[in-house]
This record gives structure tokens, C-alpha cells and sequence, in this order.
């Protein structure tokens, strides 16, 4: 028995020692060999770095055994077995088969990552080191078609060759012949190769070769979906990159399943479908970064208390819910990104358990109620204490809970209640964005030592913050930037107050109920020496504070003041040339002080003045100019467009303007928005300015004439067209239907002709259409069938044209913008966002004019409030669509001056939302359904001249309609009619009896509207 242990031992003794020794004989070295030396002294001559930047080349020194050399190591036998070069700023020398480098036969290990082979094809020789077990090329700047030659190299355990950028591909060899016989290997990062193989490909390829892979990365590599099963079979993944690719597939569950994984990143994938929740409890997880697939869904779990995630990153995802109070199991989270989703409820209250998170973004979702304070202080002494004659409160520096958090971002959500005072004293807090939410109240002032506020970037604005603002934020000393806007701070500041902040880069007061003080004699630029960005719109400014000698300001926003007179000239030169942004809107700017130079602004708005006079020459250098919304006149410049190459967004919307639009604007091709509205230009629309890179095109309220150009492009990038208000003849140009992305098109108010463009009805993300006023005909029969989709429309309107034809039975079928119910949300127009220096966004905003109420008023602003159908003062027949009724956010409803016969649907009762509804001027029967009564919102109605019969419907709501609304129908009575019912039955059928005689003829007309007669 005992000689039986002895040998168990004495073996496991061997075993132990060999192991060691084998290590030892690979890295621990023994005299360099003769060779050994010389083939190193070859590579070094043939290399080429630099030589102030290399940290181990320089040491190879002939009087050194070469195994003590920088980045060698060899065997006992002194022979080279590991090569480490990385970082060492090689640029060159190797570059074909014969080089030294590929003379080490014993090499088990090669580094060359990090260097500079900049469009160096990678040499095969490569594939001569097959003794290799480790092999680096990654972010060497190799380039072209990897050898053949490395699928020799089977011996390799890690292998990687990612970049980040597309240099090297994978083509002949592909991804299965690289790898077919690398059997041994355990590491495979190709990050920024060009596999570009599909999902059966590159999946099966792995999975039959690599089973025991424990890292594959392969972001960027244009791979693609379907995942395949077999990748199921990599039970030993621990690691696992895809981010970058385009799979365009449903997330692949068997993540789920494999027990080890400990990092799983695939973000901007487009993944869809729904992420199973057992993936976030694998115990062993560490990092998971599954954002920028914006179809993704999925919640989260209950987390456990043994789970070692670190890192949960979903940002811009479709995830939604609640976030459970168990997330402050997860003792080891640092960095958590939930920004732009879809979750809910409350923020939970265990994220101060949380001590090592250092990065939280909540920001852009849908979380609710009061916000925690992330800190738990041991000792909390509240005193009055005069300082400045005010009150504040000491906290004292005993601390618990996430003293090591540096960013905090719960912006745009709905968050409610006062803000926490102590989350301005957190002690390693540096970034706090609270904007965006609905926090009310006054912020607690407070009274600390400087040293303690770490707090650089403060933004709270729109929100409803009201009282003076807090005489500690004078005390940031590190603060860089400070957003105050939207909210209702109120009282008096002077300049003066911000003398502490010589940090101080980005500002915004505006709109609140301040009063900005800034004297003559203070010199700003001793003040705030770096002072970037400064917003003092809406603080009463009455004139312009001197900041000429401000050499740092890059943004400068007076907008909303009431300034007056003219801008003075000086204003140019803010920022000794480096103003890049400057808003001057809503004021009351009368002139430009001459002489004036615009220098190099990227960003000028002047819009909503009483500027007049030609329109100035805008900078050279700008990418936004607005001058909308003045008093400018004569005509634009005929080279304007030769000053608009740069711009994207230029506006004189509003003016006085006339003559022809210049043909030089072909010549602005980067222009994204064109708003030429509301003025007097005259002539034909030039056929250039279809630009591909248009996205907002607004010629509106005019005098233009002649045919629309047929010259949309393939590539149209048009999302708003707005050609209304003009005396346009001819038909709608066919090659409109290139613009898919269209979501705004306005016609209206033309002359135009031909028959309904059918084209349109593939116009998927259109949310208004507008053709109104013109002299279209013909039926609109094309509308019914299963191919239209319009899922987003909101507003149509036809009306005022020469259309005829039976309102088809499906017509509303497809369009689900209008059949969210009171609990939905409906999609709202994505309008054109812009965003400009420091997060300064602008916005481009569409209107359309209805007929609400029984006048023509134009909305600014196409959200749900604007549902709108309009088919009036057509030749439409048949009857009214029973289908009306499931378009729940209707808003306006407009068949009148038709052809409509039958009765009114009872459906209509469920349009609960609809304010004005006019069927009048038709030959409509039967009896009101009862249901319309129980419209609570309903403030116009009008069914006069139609054929309706007996008693109006009872209701609160029906009793507030004039007479005028159901004049023209002899057989109904009732108030507010001057006819009792008892009048009305004794010279026909009896009441209550009178729709059955209609529906036998509605039920021969519905089957006419189906079968498209």
C-alpha cells in the first residue's frame, strides 16, 4: 500500500517538475547561439525604425548575449523562441520570403503589433515559422490578401492579425482554408479583416475546425447573418467580439447556453428580435455590450447575488421595463449605458450599493418618479449659517455609497420632485446631466470646503428648477460647463458672480426669468479667460455686452433679447476669428453696421428681426445660415451659391424677396435644407436643384410657374417637399417616386393635373400627404389594394380636386398611425436635427395647413394633435367606409361636398379623439347614429344637406351645435331644429323604423365599393 502511494506521488512529483522544467527550457535563457545572434544583428539591419521612439532594438548591442536583449528570450540551448517587437515604430524591412525573420525555426512566439508597416503587403514568409504558438500582426498596418502560406502555421494557440481598419482580407485563402487544420488554436482575433463571407460560411467554418476556441473576435470584418447552429457547438467561448458586422438577423440565442462566457459584445449589428434573460444570470459574465441594435428587445432579470458583471451596456436598444432593485447585487458593475431605450418605473434606489460603478447612463428613456440621491451620508448637520446672506447646509465627509461614480447621465426621461442636494458633493462626481426631466422646486444651497467639489459639466436644463440660482455653483472651481436653460430660475445676476470660475468654457442662462447683468467696464476676458460657448437668451438683454476682447468665444447665443438697432460691426470680431456660432434670433435688429465682415462663422441665425435691405453675403465658411423671418427685399445675389458650397441649412423664409431663384444655388451640393417660403420669387424651379443630398426642400407661398422637374434622382434623400402655394401646372413628375424617404410632401394649392400618382403608395414613411386644390381627377382606387403602405400617415388631404369613383371599402386598412388608441403612442415626424457646437441642436420644423373648425390653419409643428382626413369637394360616391372607425386618433374627418350616399356608420362613435367632422353637401340617409353623441371632443360638426332622417341624438355635446349643422335634411327633427319629431313621422315612416329602408341599398353599394364598381 505504501509503495503503491510512493509511486502515485513520485509520479505526480515528475509530472510537477516536468511541467517547470518545460517551462524553464522556453523561457529562461541559456548562452545565445552563434547564429541565433547573427540572424538577430540581420533583422535589425533590415528593419527600419525610429530609433528615438524604439525601446528595444537600440539595445542589441554585439557585446550582450543576445538572450538579454530587449524582446528576445530563448531555450537552454540558446536558441531563439520568443520575439516580442511591438510598439517598436517599425515602419519597414520585411517585406519578402527571405528575410532573416523567417530563419528562426525554433520561434514559438512573434509580436510585431503596434508598428507602422504602412500598405505593406504581408509577406508568406510567415508561413515558414511553423513552430509558431503565438503570433501578433495586430495594428502592424500589414495590408492586402493574407497568404496561403499561414495555413501552414497549425501549431498556433493565439493568433491575431485585427487592425482597425480594413487593410488585410480574406479572399484566396477564405476563412475556412485559413483555419481548416488549426486545431490547437485557443485565440482568434481577425478585428478589421475583410472576411465579407455569409453566415453559413464563416459560422461552419469555425465551428468544424475550432471546437475548443476559448476568444474569437472578428468586429468589423463585413460578415453576415444568419448565425448558424453549429456555432452552438464552442462550448469553451469565453470571449466573444462581433461588434460592426451586418447581420441583420434575430439575436442568436445560443449565447445563452455557454457556461464560461465572460465577454459577449455585438453591438451595431443590427440584431433584432428578443435577447433571452438567462444570457445577463450566466454567472461568469463579466461584459456585455449588445448596443446600436435599435430592433433588439428584451428586459432585465432579477439578478443574483454571486454574478461578476462589470460592464452592461444596451444603449439605443429596444429594451424595455423596469429595472429590478436587484441590480445592486451586482457588486461589481462599473460601467452601466442604458441610454436610449425603452425602460420604465423608477431608478432603483440599490444603485448606492453599487461602489465600484464609476459610469451611469440612464439617459433618453421613460423612467418616472423622484431620482435617489446615490449617496448616503454617515452625518448630516443642517445649520444656518450667514454667508452672503444666505442659508446653506454643511455635509459633512463621512461617506457611503458610490464615492467612486465620475458620470451621471439621467437626461430625457420623466423624472419628478427636487434634486438631491448630495449629488453636488459626491466626491468623485464630475459629469452631472439632469436635463430634460421635470424636476421642480429650488436647489438646495450648500456651503463646502472648494477642494471637495470635483463637478466640471452641469447640465439641468429643461426642466422646471425655479428660485435663484444656487450661490454654490459659484464654488465649482473645476466647473467647465454649466447649462442652466429652460427652466424658471429667476431673480438678478451679475457677471461678476462667475469671477471664481476661470475654468469656466460653456454657459447657458437662457431662457429663464433671469436678469443678466454684464457692465461696460468689466473686461471679460480677465473674467472667464476660457470662455468658449456663452447662451444669454431670454435674460433681458437691451443691448449688446462688449465682448470684443473675448479672444476664446467660439458660440455666442443673444437670441430672444430686446436688443435693438443695428448690430455693431465689432461683433464680427469675437474671438479674435475663432466665433464659429452666433444667434442673434428674436430681437429686434433693425440693420447691420457698415462696413461688416462675416469672417469665419460656421453657425449664423438672424432669424425673427426687422432686418431689411439685400440679403448679406453669408460667410465663407458656414454650414447653417437663417435669415428667415425679416425684412430683407430685392433679390438674392445671382453667385449666392457659390457661398452656400459648404452650407447644409440656409433659410429666407419669410421675406420680401422676388425675382428668380438663382440658378449658382445648383452649385451648393453638400445643401441638406432649402427654405425659400413665403416670399415673391417669380419663374421656373431650376431643374438642378434635385440634389441627392437634399432632405428638406421648401418653395412654398410663391409665385413660381411652369412644370415641377421629372429629375429626381435614384439616390433622392428627400424627406420634406413643400411646393404648395404656387401656380405649378402639369403632372406630378414620376421620378418623385425615387424619394422613399419622403415624410412631408406638400402640393397643394396648384395647378396641377393628371390622375391620382399611384406611385406614391409605396411611400412607406410618409406622414403627410397634401394635394389639395388642384385639378386632379379620376378614381383613387389604387389605394385599396394589399400593396399600399403607409403606416405612418397622419394627415391626407384631397381635397378641392376632380376625383370620382367609389371610396374603396379598404381604403383606411394600412394606415396604423391613425388607429393608435388613447394608451399608444403614435409615431411622431422625425424632424431634422442638427447639432452644432456643445451640444447646441437645431431643429427644422414642418407645417401643413388644415381646415380645422372651418378655417384653414397652418401647424407648425405635425405631431399626433394633427391626424387629419380630408376628401372634400370632390365627385367621390358609395358609402363611407365602415372601417372609418378604427382610426382612434383621428382629429379632423372631411367627406363633404361629395357624391356619398348610404348612412352614417355607428363606428364613427369610436373616433373618441375627433374634434371637427363634416359629411354636409352629400346624400347621406338614414338616421345620426346615437354614438356620435358620446364624442366628448367633438366641437364641430356639420351634416347639412344630406337626406337624414328622425330624431337628432340626445347628448350634452349635441346640444351646443348650431342650427346651421343639420340644415337641408327635411325629415330630421329634433333640437336644435325648429321641428318636433311627432311633425316630421306623420308625413312618413315612423321613428326608429327609418334606417331599415336603407339597409338594403347601403349593402348593394358596399359590395359595389369591394369589388371596385
Amino acid at each position: 500500500m505504501r509503495v503503491q502511494m510512493f509511486s502515485s506521488g513520485f509520479l505526480i512529483l515528475l509530472f510537477i517538475l516536468n511541467s517547470i522544467l518545460s517551462i524553464n527550457f522556453t523561457y529562461v535563457s541559456g548562452q545565445c547561439l552563434q547564429n541565433q545572434k547573427e540572424l538577430l544583428l540581420e533583422l535589425k539591419s533590415n528593419l527600419t525604425y525610429d530609433s528615438s521612439l524604439s525601446t528595444k532594438l537600440p539595445s542589441w548591442n554585439e557585446s550582450i548575449d543576445c538572450c538579454k536583449w530587449g524582446g528576445v528570450k530563448c531555450d537552454f540551448k540558446g536558441r531563439v523562441t520568443a520575439l516580442d517587437l511591438s510598439s517598436e515604430s517599425i515602419s519597414g524591412g520585411i517585406t519578402d520570403s527571405s528575410n532573416a525573420l523567417f530563419k528562426f525555426k525554433f520561434l514559438q512566439s512573434l509580436n510585431l503589433a503596434q508598428n507602422t508597416f504602412d500598405s505593406v503587403q504581408l509577406p508568406s514568409g510567415f508561413g515558414k515559422i511553423t513552430s509558431l504558438s503565438y503570433l501578433n500582426l495586430s495594428k502592424s498596418g500589414f495590408s492586402g490578401q493574407i497568404p496561403l502560406e499561414f495555413s501552414k502555421l497549425t501549431s498556433l494557440v493565439v493568433f491575431d492579425l485585427s487592425s482597425d481598419y480594413s487593410s488585410l482580407n480574406l479572399e484566396n485563402p477564405n476563412l475556412k482554408t485559413l483555419i481548416h487544420n488549426f486545431t490547437k488554436l485557443r485565440e482568434l482575433y481577425l478585428d478589421g479583416v475583410n472576411i465579407s463571407a455569409e453566415g453559413y460560411d464563416w459560422g461552419s467554418a469555425i465551428s468544424s475546425s475550432l471546437l475548443d476556441l476559448q476568444v474569437l473576435s472578428l468586429s468589423n470584418t463585413h460578415i453576415t447573418g444568419p448565425f448558424d447552429s453549429s456555432l452552438a457547438k464552442l462550448k469553451s467561448l469565453s470571449i466573444v467580439h462581433l461588434d460592426g458586422n451586418t447581420f441583420s438577423s434575430p439575436f442568436p440565442e445560443f449565447f445563452a447556453d455557454i457556461p464560461n462566457l465572460r465577454v459577449l459584445t455585438i453591438s451595431s449589428c443590427d440584431l433584432f428580435g428578443m435577447v433571452p434573460k438567462k444570457l445577463f444570470q450566466i454567472t461568469s459574465l463579466q461584459v456585455i455590450d449588445l448596443s446600436g441594435n435599435r430592433d433588439l428587445e428584451g428586459s432585465l432579470p432579477e439578478f443574483s447575488m454571486n454574478g461578476s458583471l462589470q460592464n452592461l451596456l444596451l444603449s439605443y436598444t429596444n429594451f424595455s421595463g423596469e429595472v429590478s432593485e436587484s441590480i445592486g447585487n451586482l457588486k461589481m458593475l462599473s460601467q452601466v449605458d442604458l441610454r436610449a431605450c425603452r425602460f420604465s418605473g423608477s431608478i432603483p434606489n440599490s444603485f448606492t450599493n453599487l461602489t465600484h460603478l464609476v459610469y451611469l447612463d440612464l439617459s433618453i428613456n421613460h423612467f418616472t418618479g423622484n431620482v435617489p440621491s446615490f449617496a448616503l451620508l454617515k452625518k448630516l448637520t443642517v445649520m444656518n449659517i450667514r454667508a452672503n446672506g444666505l442659508t446653506g447646509q454643511i455635509y459633512d465627509s463621512n461617506w457611503e455609497g458610490l464615492e467612486n461614480l465620475y458620470f451621471l447621465d439621467l437626461s430625457a426621461n420623466s423624472l419628478e420632485g427636487e434634486i438631491p442636494s448630495s449629488l453636488f458633493v459626491l466626491p468623485s462626481l464630475k459629469v452631472l446631466y439632469l436635463s430634460n426631466n421635470r424636476f421642480y422646486g429650488s436647489i438646495r444651497d450648500l456651503l463646502k470646503s472648494d477642494s471637495s467639489f470635483s463637478l466640471e459639466s452641469v447640465e439641468l436644463s429643461a426642466n422646471n428648477l425655479e428660485g435663484p440660482v444656487p450661490r454654490f455653483f459659484f464654488e465649482l472651481h473645476n466647473l467647465s460647463r454649466l447649462s442652466l436653460s429652460r427652466n424658471k430660475f429667476n431673480g438678478s445676476l451679475e457677471f461678476t458672480d462667475f469671477k471664481k470660475l476661470t475654468n469656466l468654457v460653456s454657459l447657458d442662462l437662457s431662457y429663464n426669468y433671469l436678469s443678466v447683468h454684464v457692465t461696460e467696464d468689466v473686461s471679460m476676458s480677465s473674467l472667464l479667460p476660457r470662455l468658449s460657448n456663452l447662451a444669454l437668451a431670454s435674460c433681458k438683454l437691451q443691448k449688446i455686452p462688449l465682448f470684443k476682447n473675448q479672444t476664446s468665444l467660439m458660440m455666442l447665443d443673444l437670441s430672444n433679447n430686446i436688443l435693438d438697432g443695428e448690430i455693431p460691426n465689432w461683433i464680427w470680431e469675437v474671438g479674435n476669428g475663432f466665433l464659429r456660432f452666433l444667434n442673434l434670433s428674436h430681437n429686434q435688429f433693425t440693420s447691420l453696421q457698415e462696413p461688416y465682415n462675416l469672417r469665419s462663422l460656421q453657425f449664423l441665425d438672424l432669424h425673427s428681426n426687422m432686418l431689411g435691405g439685400q440679403i448679406p453675403v453669408p460667410p465663407p465658411s458656414a454650414a447653417l445660415v437663417d435669415f428667415s423671418s425679416n425684412n430683407f427685399s430685392s433679390s438674392l445675389p445671382f453667385n449666392i451659391g457659390n457661398y452656400l458650397k459648404p452650407v447644409f441649412f440656409f433659410s429666407v423664409a419669410n421675406n420680401k424677396i422676388d425675382g428668380t431663384i438663382p440658378l449658382s444655388l445648383c452649385d451648393a451640393s453638400r445643401i441638406q435644407v432649402l427654405d425659400l417660403s413665403n416670399n415673391s420669387f417669380t419663374g421656373r424651379i431650376p431643374s438642378c436643384l434635385e440634389s441627392e443630398s437634399l432632405k428638406v426642400w421648401n418653395l412654398s407661398r410663391n409665385r413660381l410657374s411652369g412644370n415641377i422637374p421629372d429629375l429626381f434622382p435614384l439616390s433622392c434623400s428627400l424627406e420634406t417637399l413643400d411646393l404648395s402655394w404656387n401656380d405649378l401646372t402639369g403632372q406630378v413628375p414620376k421620378s418623385l417616386a425615387h424619394c422613399k424617404n419622403l415624410e412631408v410632401l406638400n402640393l397643394g394649392n396648384n395647378n396641377l393635373n393628371g390622375t391620382f400618382p399611384c406611385s406614391f403608395k409605396n411611400l412607406s414613411r410618409l406622414h403627410v400627404l397634401d394635394l389639395r386644390s388642384n385639378t386632379f381627377y379620376g378614381n383613387i382606387n389604387c389605394l385599396s389594394d394589399n400593396y399600399t403602405t403607409w403606416p405612418n400617415v397622419q394627415i391626407i388631404n384631397l381635397a378641392s380636386n376632380k376625383f370620382d369613383g367609389v371610396l374603396p371599402a379598404n381604403l383606411f386598412r394600412n394606415m396604423k398611425a391613425m388607429m393608435v388608441d388613447e394608451n399608444g403612442t403614435q409615431p411622431e415626424l422625425d424632424h431634422l436635427n442638427f447639432v452644432f457646437l456643445s451640444r447646441n441642436h437645431v431643429y427644422y420644423q414642418d407645417s401643413v395647413t388644415v381646415t380645422l373648425k372651418g378655417q384653414e390653419l397652418e401647424l407648425g409643428k405635425i405631431l399626433t394633435i394633427s391626424t387629419s382626413v380630408d376628401f372634400s369637394n370632390n365627385h367621390f360616391r358609395g358609402v363611407i367606409p365602415n372601417n372609418i372607425g378604427e382610426l382612434k386618433s383621428l382629429y379632423v374627418l372631411n367627406f363633404s361636398h361629395n357624391a356619398i350616399s348610404g348612412h352614417i356608420p355607428g363606428s364613427i362613435g369610436k373616433l373618441r379623439k375627433l374634434e371637427s367632422l363634416d359629411f354636409s353637401s352629400n346624400n347621406l340617409s338614414g338616421e345620426i347614429p346615437k354614438q356620435i353623441a358620446s364624442l366628448a371632443f367633438l366641437s364641430v360638426l356639420n351634416l347639412s344637406y344630406n337626406h337624414l332622417v328622425g330624431r337628432i341624438p340626445r347628448g350634452t355635446q349635441m346640444q351646443t351645435f348650431p342650427e346651421s349643422s343639420f340644415h337641408g335634411n327635411e325629415r330630421l327633427c329634433g333640437f336644435p331644429l325648429n321641428k318636433t319629431c311627432s311633425d316630421v313621422n306623420g308625413q312618413g315612416l315612423p321613428e326608429g323604423k327609418l334606417q331599415e329602408e336603407n339597409k338594403s341599398s347601403d349593402a348593394e353599394i358596399y359590395a359595389g365599393q369591394l369589388s371596385g364598381r
